[in-house]
């Protein structure tokens, strides 16, 4: 039996869980998370207890997704389950269109009508959400967030655990440095230094 275990009983989780029921792997999709008993189900799918228990009833031939939102603790738990030599469930929507040059990490998501071009690198723990895309010779570091209907042009390089907000764009050959944040609907036009927020068209700091 192909059983998928979830972190994270929250939107995400959901979408991530629809996913991985249209790709028809999965005879089962469980939850974890750490609200539980007070919550048990989300949606047609069980909670069965908090994220720790789940290492007691994983097996070798099950697969875990970290539905988690926030990034470093996406990436910690994603990490910890690896050094406990599990399996990682990486997730595409069947909607979306991915070039076979693509190279898509561990415990990562791309969402419905995303797309990703051609020589483009997904590490860990990345999410490609609804809508967006990635074109050709991008490098996404561990743990990255594209927002819904984000666009990202050619040869951009995003550090890890940075967010590309809600319908921006960046512009190509631009380099987006770690922990960094572009706001909703912002343009970028110009590199954006790690853990530093841009916002507006075209995209500044934030003060």
């Amino acid at each position: 039996m192909n059983r998928l275990f979830v972190l994270g009983a929250g939107g995400h989780g959901k979408v991530a869980a629809e996913c991985a029921a249209l790709s028809n792997t999965y005879d089962k999709i469980i939850f974890f998370d750490d609200r539980w008993p007070k919550i048990d189900r989300i949606g047609e799918w069980p909670v069965l207890g908090t994220c720790d228990s789940i290492y007691k009833i994983v097996t070798p031939q099950d697969q875990i997704f970290v539905a988690i939102g926030n990034a470093k603790i996406r990436i910690s738990l994603l990490e910890k389950t690896t050094k406990q030599g599990l399996s990682i469930a990486t997730l595409v929507h069947p909607s979306a269109v991915t070039s076979p040059r693509s190279k898509i990490g561990s415990g990562s998501l791309v969402c419905a009508g995303a797309i990703i071009c051609t020589d483009t690198r997904i590490d860990t723990g990345c999410i490609v959400n609804t809508g967006a895309t990635i074109d050709h010779d991008c490098t996404l570091e561990k743990g990255v967030h594209v927002c819904p209907g984000a666009h990202v042009a050619g040869n951009v390089y995003i550090g890890s655990c940075s967010w590309i907000g809600l319908g921006s764009c960046i512009v190509q050959g631009i380099i987006v440095g770690a922990n960094a944040t572009v706001g909703a609907g912002a343009t970028v036009i110009r590199n954006v230094p790690s853990s530093c927020t841009v916002v507006g068209t075209p995209a500044k700091k934030l003060n």
